[in-house]
């Protein structure tokens, strides 16, 4: 009778893991950004700064990669290997100003927009003043760009056309998006919102757990009826 109480139990949680595993997808959100990089040693860094307030050094190597992420931690680089030397091969130093070396990655067509294909990334050379922003050197040679009210960077190159840093609910980039609002900072990456929802438990779940207590308790019923 004990074996056959444990079937039972263990036909009943086979279901009810189901249900738990498709919850916890169910709770997987994302925010569609422009990321901000800096490259240092050949490596990409996620910035630290937003770029209205960082000045880079002439020299410098930024990036900026549109794409669908939950946080800094999983956001995805820019993608090519260009350096200073070879982005601004073409543009000569000036007495008075710098030049910033940019890689822009409008990123692939899962993490684009509804209706938006993204344009093919390119690499371009700024030369602006000594004292000049990184966002005054995007303006300079990536226009028109779009912020929000907060100072986040939406668009270059007008891409995309609209949206900005809006939440998007699902597992797989591209999906559809919840309606919370965008982050509040271009400093940092926005993390997932874990207020989404009343952060009750589902009804598939309650279900799943009452199978088990009624299977287990009908059991032990039998088990002592018989005894």
């Amino acid at each position: 009778m004990i074996r056959r109480l444990t079937v039972l139990l263990l036909t009943a949680l086979v279901p009810l893991s189901a249900v738990l595993a498709g919850a916890g997808q169910a709770q997987a959100v994302g925010y569609r950004y422009w990321s901000f990089w800096e490259r240092d040693g050949g490596q990409w860094t996620y910035a630290t700064e937003g770029p209205s307030t960082a000045r880079p050094a002439d020299g410098d190597v930024q990036g900026f990669r549109f794409s669908v992420s939950e946080d800094s931690g999983d956001a995805a680089k820019p993608r090519g290997a260009a350096g200073f030397d070879t982005i601004c091969a073409g543009t000569p130093a000036q007495d008075g100003r710098k030049r910033v070396a940019l890689v822009l990655d409008f990123g692939t067509a899962a993490d684009a927009p509804s209706g938006e294909t993204p344009p093919e990334g390119r690499t371009v050379c700024a030369r602006v003043a000594e004292n000049a922003t990184t966002a005054q050197a995007l303006a300079a040679v990536a226009k028109p760009l779009r912020y929000d009210t907060n100072a986040l960077l939406c668009a270059i190159e007008g891409y995309p056309k609209s949206g900005c840093g809006e939440q998007v609910s699902g597992t797989a980039s591209g999906g559809e998006t919840s309606g919370k609002d965008s982050p509040e900072s271009s400093d940092a990456a926005p993390s997932a919102d874990s207020s989404d929802g009343d952060g009750g438990p589902s009804l598939g779940l309650v279900a799943g757990i009452a199978v088990v207590v009624f299977l287990g308790a009908a059991a032990i019923w039998q088990v002592r009826r018989r005894g």
